[in-house]
């Protein structure tokens, strides 16, 4: 059995499915040893709904996955999504102190950048540097021991609201584990899918999932812009339901065995037996019909993401193309349609950069959950999340205590 500290555990608490996915600290990196996942049914559009059902739904994914690697899990690091994710961009600026810019002035330059105006329904998931400026000196990544007397910081900060976020540690915590960290799944995404070379070129990541589609644009090795948009996957099953006129679940099937949106290549005479609501006899369906449902859901998804990436006049910045991943973005014919909406050049992400069970975890629906194996083998070990904590008394007398240091 390995020791606690070797082991890193993702759980993607997802609209569709959970899956918990536990990397092991080599001398070569991460290698991934177990994989857990059940179906989610406590969820609606990346939010918790029944928490009883979340918990029963990440207790069986952490099982599984505790036999496959042979394990106890005690913490994870967990994903956030949903339609009350915001992102923004800020600024902040101090004088340095001495003679060089410290880890001190770095810490200070940050605080400065996220003191901005949040309401009190919302908490501040990350703030990601961007770029740092020394007397003037911009594109600076990393302004340590720079000589310098004023320190500039850009910063994209994320936010999500209070609930959410302690409804999903809530739920981990009732499951008996401990959260790490609370990350924003696109964000852990990134880590999985994407080239250091498209990040520095300019990349739009765009993460499907079944309740959400998110949204991450880098540039310049930075996270310039992140947005959450709230349709997914099953959306596209509500529109096969409905004009099939059969129940979810069978829709869900269809859409997973036959669905398409590439229909020059389907013929007219390629037909399915789909079940009929209320125990009618089963019908025959053209292919060409379900191409017809998923193809413009699929293509209204692609042109709401696009709108975004025009709003925050970020159009240019994505160079390389669109990355697509998340399970949704496995539909056939779904990089076709990303090609000709976004206009660029589009592929499917798959998650790199691991060892051990690379051929499992080599399907984008695994992205945020190794993403986040991933975010958690380069992160410092911090005091783990839990509700009963008073998490903002802490930070403030951890603040003030730091701030009187300082003064003295």
């Amino acid at each position: 059995m390995q020791r606690q500290e070797e082991l890193i555990v993702g759980l993607d608490i997802g609209t569709t499915k959970i899956c918990a996915v536990v990397g092991e600290k080599t001398d070569r990196g991460i290698d991934i040893i177990g994989i857990g996942t059940h179906p989610s049914i406590g969820l609606r559009k990346g939010v918790v709904v029944n928490i009883e059902s979340t918990v029963d739904s990440i207790k069986k994914a952490i099982e599984e996955a505790e036999l496959m690697a042979g394990c106890e899990i005690r913490s994870v690091y967990t994903g956030i999504a949903g339609g009350h994710i915001k992102g923004f961009n800020s600024h902040g600026i101090i004088a340095v102190k001495g003679s060089e810019i410290t880890e001190n002035d770095i810490e200070r330059v940050i605080d400065a950048a996220q003191a901005v105006a949040i309401p009190m329904d919302r908490e501040v998931i990350h703030t990601l540097p961007q770029s740092y400026c020394v007397d003037e000196q911009e594109g600076i990544h990393n302004p340590l021991g720079m000589a310098g007397v004023r320190l500039e910081a850009k910063v994209h900060i994320v936010t999500a609201a209070v609930t959410s976020a302690h409804n999903i540690i809530k739920c981990c915590n009732r499951a008996g584990l401990d959260v790490e960290d609370v990350v924003l799944q696109s964000l852990a995404s990134s880590k999985a899918v994407l080239t250091s070379e498209e990040k520095e070129l300019g990349v739009a990541l765009v993460d499907s999932g079944g309740g959400t589609t998110d949204l991450a644009i880098f540039s310049g090795r930075n996270i310039k812009h992140t947005s959450v948009l709230a349709l997914g996957g099953n959306n596209l099953t509500n529109d096969l339901a409905i004009g099939l006129r059969t129940p979810i679940g069978e829709a869900e099937k269809i859409k997973k065995k036959y669905g398409t949106c590439n229909l020059a290549a389907i013929s007219k005479e390629d037909t399915i037996e789909i079940p009929s609501l209320g125990g009618k006899q089963p019908r025959n369906f053209s292919r060409q019909t379900i191409g017809e449902i998923l193809a413009p859901r699929v293509e209204e998804i692609f042109m709401l993401t696009n709108r975004e990436i025009y709003r925050a006049g970020l159009e240019d910045h994505v160079t390389s193309g669109v990355v697509m991943t998340g399970g949704s973005a496995l539909l056939d014919g779904a990089v076709d349609i990303a090609e000709s909406v976004f206009n660029l050049p589009s592929r499917l992400g798959t998650p790199q950069g691991v060892g051990g069970l690379l051929d499992v975890v080599s399907n984008p629906m695994y992205a945020t959950a190794v993403g986040l194996v991933l975010y958690g083998a380069g992160r410092r070990p911090k005091q783990k999340f839990r509700i009963r904590d008073k998490n903002i008394f802490q930070k403030v007398m951890g603040r003030m205590k730091k701030w009187f240091r300082e003064v003295i």
